[in-house]
């Protein structure tokens, strides 16, 4: 079975602004934000009965935690 993901209007908002969020705590976290954002959005069809469902047929996948990298000195 083939499935699609369709982003609600709102949702595209959200990561707009993520971005913008993370780019200006760290020059970069905001493409790594987005990086994995799309790499997640590409698994979902893939499986999305892995995905426990939130609200009728809307299912949710979390993105793991990420932060700017450790840099000693």
């Amino acid at each position: 079975m083939t499935y699609i993901l369709r982003f609600l209007p709102e949702v595209e908002e959200d990561v707009i602004t993520g971005y913008k969020w993370y780019e200006e705590k760290s020059s970069g976290l905001g493409e790594e934000f987005l990086r994995m954002f799309y790499a997640y959005a590409v698994e979902l069809p893939r499986n999305p009965l892995l995905y426990s469902k939130i609200y009728r047929e809307f299912r949710r996948r979390l993105l793991r935690d990420f932060h700017t990298p450790f840099t000693s000195g």
